[in-house]
């Protein structure tokens, strides 16, 4: 688990930097990270590692929310903690593709699945999200696979 052995680095070098806004967004990683496992073991499932991209892109977008909130709110100060801890939990998601390689990657994808209509669509979403976790937003990516078969 190269991903999680990252973040547990991050986490001592922000320790041994006194680096607190980091720590505590490393922390709150390492901690969803640890839930998650626990919820697999019970199952006697592992963690991989496009499970952990996709919880990391659920924490990005729950933080994003949080500071649209905030700001609407007036709380600027909130919003920008958020923002920040976006930024460290961002750290660790592989590059976002672009529009085009999105394009591509679902061409790609309902031409390995072979399909033909919107009954197909779970098939090209599961090839996405094996492939490209955390690197793309599946919810535009499912619009977009939706009026390609649609």
């Amino acid at each position: 688990m190269e991903l999680v052995e990252r973040i547990q680095a991050a986490q001592k070098e922000a320790m041994k930097a006194r680096d607190t806004l980091r720590l505590s967004a490393v922390r709150m990683i390492l901690a969803a990270v640890k839930d998650r496992e626990i919820a697999l073991r019970a199952s006697g499932e592992a963690l991989t590692g496009a499970e952990v991209l996709a919880l990391l892109g659920k924490m990005v977008k729950q933080r994003q929310e949080s500071a649209r909130v905030y700001d609407e709110g007036g709380r600027a100060d909130l919003a920008g903690k958020e923002r920040a801890e976006v930024g460290v939990i961002e750290e660790f998601l592989p590059r976002a593709m672009s529009a085009a390689e999105v394009e591509a990657a679902i061409g790609a994808a309902i031409a390995e699945a072979g399909a033909a209509s919107l009954r197909d669509m779970g098939k090209v979403m599961a090839l996405l999200k094996a492939r490209h976790a955390g690197q793309m937003d599946f919810a535009a990516a499912g619009a977009q696979v939706k009026a390609r078969l649609g």
